[in-house]
C-alpha cells in the first residue's frame, strides 16, 4: 500500500500500477476514468514537459514523438525537414542573394510564401501547445509551465509576423513599381528575358524635382550597359548641359527641332524633360513623355537602344543611401558641403564651412547625396566621375542584411522616390542579373569628359564611337606585341581627363 500511496501522490496511474495485493480488487482504489489511462504521460515530471515542449520549438513537432502523438509528430518534423531542405537546395543552386533577390521580385511567389508562413508558424505553435499539454505533469506549477509554452510560441510568432509584414510591404513595392504591369508574362518570357539581348542599356536619372522648383531637371544621366551573360558593366554618364542635342526623326519633340535641340545656351540636355512635358500635345496616349523624350535623345547620342530607364529623386538617394548603411568612398578630391558658388568664391550655408576629405570616407546619405552633386570649385566633368563613383558603391557594397534590417523604411523611399519601367514578368530575370553583376562582374566607366566635348559644340559622332569601342568584348588572351608600349599603371587624377574606359575602381 505504501507504494500505492507515492503513486497516487504524483498522479500517474497506469493500468500496470493496479496493484496485485488488491487480488483483483479495486474497491479500496483511487476511482479514475479508463477513459483518461494514459492520456497525459507525465511520468517524466517537469523535466521532461520543459525539454519536449522547447524541442518543438527548436523543431516543430519534434517533442511529440515520444508520446501517444508520434505520428503527428513525425509528420510535422518531415514536413518541416523537407521544406527546409527545399529551400536550402534553391538557395545553394542560385547563391542566397540572388535567391532572394528572385522571389522578392515575384508577385505570386510572395503570396504563396505570405500564406505559407501564416499556414507554417500556426501549425508550428499548435505543435508546441500540444506538446506542452501531452507532457504536463500534474501538480502545482501549472502557471509557469504555461507561461513557459505561451513563450515558446512568441519565439515563433514574433519572426513569423515580422516575415508577413515584410512580405507585404515588398509585394506592394513591386506592384506600386511595375504598376502590376504583366506585359511578356509567362515562364517562357523569364527564362528567355536575354535570349536575343547580349547587352541591356538601362538608363538612370537623377531628378531634382521639388516642391519648390517648376518641372523636372534630370540632375544626373548615366546609362549602363550590362553583359547579359558575365555581368561586366560599362557606365557611361552625359554632362547635363550639352547642347545640341540630337533629337530622333522617330520623337515627336523632332518637328520642331528638326536639327537638334539648337537655340544656345538656353538649348541644354537637361531641359529635354521639361521641353517634352511643356508640348504634351504631341504625345498623345504617352502618360510621361518628358522621360519617354529624355531616354530617346540619350540613346540618339550614344548609338544605344535604351531598353529600361530608372528614375530617382535625389532626395530619396540620400534615404536609399542611409537605409543601406552608408556608403565607402576613396575621396580623390575635396568636396564642400552646404554650399554654392556666389562671385567666384565658395559661401557655405549659415556660416558654417563644411568639407568632405581626400582619402576613405564612409558617408551618410547626406554627404554621399553632396559628394554626388556638388559643383562650388569644381567642374561638371568632376562631378560626372563623382556621380559614377557614388553609383558603383551602391550596386557594389549595397548589403542585403543591412537592407532587410532597414527596409520597412526603404520600401517607403523606393515608393515615393523611384520609377521604373520594368515590367514584373521581366523583374527575376533583372535580379539573377543584379546578382552576377555583383558576384562575377566588374565596373568600368567611360568618362566622357571636356577632352571629348566642347558642351557647346559636342562631337556627337566620336561620342558613339567611343561607347561602341567600350562596349566591345575584351579580348582577355590577347597579348601586346612586342613593338607595343607596356599599359601603363597610373591612373588620371580628376584634373586629368581622358576619353578611354577606366575600371570604376581605379578611378574612384
Amino acid at each position: 500500500m505504501h507504494n500505492d500511496d507515492a503513486r497516487r501522490r504524483r498522479g500517474t496511474w497506469r493500468e500496470d500500477d493496479v496493484d496485485d495485493n488488491h487480488d483483483g480488487d479495486d474497491s479500496d482504489a483511487v476511482d479514475y476514468d479508463e477513459d483518461d489511462v494514459d492520456e497525459y504521460d507525465t511520468t517524466g515530471g517537469s523535466g521532461r514537459f520543459f525539454g519536449l515542449t522547447a524541442l518543438s520549438t527548436v523543431l516543430p513537432g519534434a517533442g511529440l514523438i515520444p508520446t501517444r502523438r508520434r505520428g503527428l509528430g513525425l509528420a510535422l518534423v518531415a514536413g518541416a525537414l523537407l521544406l527546409g531542405s527545399l529551400v536550402l537546395f534553391y538557395a545553394w543552386r542560385k547563391g542566397f542573394v540572388v535567391a532572394a533577390l528572385d522571389l522578392a521580385v515575384r508577385p505570386r511567389i510572395l503570396v504563396m510564401l505570405l500564406v505559407a508562413t501564416i499556414v507554417g508558424s500556426l501549425l508550428w505553435c499548435a505543435g508546441i501547445l500540444l506538446t506542452a499539454r501531452e507532457t504536463a505533469p500534474r501538480g502545482p506549477g501549472t502557471g509557469r509551465r504555461a507561461l513557459f509554452a505561451a513563450v515558446c510560441c512568441l519565439l515563433v510568432l514574433a519572426p513569423a509576423v515580422t516575415a508577413v509584414r515584410y512580405l507585404t510591404i515588398q509585394h506592394d513595392v513591386v506592384q506600386v513599381l511595375t504598376g502590376g504591369n504583366l506585359a511578356g508574362g509567362g515562364s517562357e518570357a523569364e527564362a528567355n528575358a536575354w535570349a536575343d539581348k547580349p547587352r541591356v542599356n538601362v538608363l538612370l536619372l537623377g531628378s531634382d524635382a521639388g516642391d519648390d522648383r517648376i518641372g523636372v531637371r534630370t540632375d544626373s544621366m548615366m546609362v549602363a550597359s550590362i553583359d547579359t551573360e558575365n555581368g561586366q558593366t560599362v557606365l557611361f554618364s552625359l554632362p547635363r548641359n550639352l547642347e545640341r542635342a540630337p533629337i530622333p526623326s522617330s520623337n515627336p519633340l523632332s518637328k520642331l527641332y528638326p536639327n537638334g535641340y539648337d537655340c544656345g545656351d538656353e538649348c541644354l540636355l537637361n531641359g529635354i524633360w521639361t521641353l517634352a512635358t511643356d508640348h504634351a500635345d504631341l504625345f498623345p496616349g504617352d502618360s510621361n513623355p518628358g522621360l519617354t523624350s529624355t531616354r530617346d535623345v540619350i540613346g540618339e547620342i550614344l548609338g544605344l537602344t535604351i531598353d529600361r530607364t530608372l528614375v530617382v529623386n535625389l532626395q530619396g538617394f540620400q534615404s536609399l543611401v542611409d537605409a543601406m548603411g552608408g556608403v565607402d568612398i576613396n575621396v580623390k578630391e575635396r568636396v564642400c558641403v552646404s554650399c554654392k558658388l556666389v562671385g567666384g568664391r565658395i559661401v557655405f550655408a549659415h556660416g558654417k564651412e563644411q568639407w568632405i576629405e581626400l582619402g576613405p570616407q564612409h558617408l551618410d546619405g547626406f554627404h554621399a547625396l553632396w559628394y554626388a552633386r556638388s559643383r562650388a570649385g569644381s567642374d561638371d566633368f568632376s562631378r560626372m566621375r563623382r556621380q559614377r563613383c557614388v553609383t558603383g558603391a551602391i550596386i557594389d557594397q549595397a548589403n542585403p542584411v543591412q537592407l532587410l534590417r532597414n527596409y520597412p523604411d526603404l520600401a517607403k523611399v523606393i515608393k515615393d522616390n523611384l520609377t521604373l519601367d520594368i515590367p514584373t514578368s521581366e523583374l527575376p530575370a533583372w535580379a539573377q542579373l543584379v546578382g552576377t553583376v555583383q558576384k562575377d562582374g566588374s565596373i568600368r566607366s567611360l568618362p566622357i569628359t571636356n577632352k571629348v566635348v566642347r558642351v557647346a559644340n559636342p562631337d556627337y559622332e566620336k561620342i558613339r564611337s567611343l561607347v561602341k569601342s567600350a562596349i566591345e568584348p575584351r579580348d582577355a588572351t590577347a597579348t601586346p606585341s612586342p613593338s607595343t608600349p607596356p599599359p601603363t599603371t597610373s591612373t588620371p587624377t580628376p584634373s586629368e581627363p581622358t576619353d578611354e574606359v577606366q575600371d570604376l575602381a581605379a578611378t574612384c
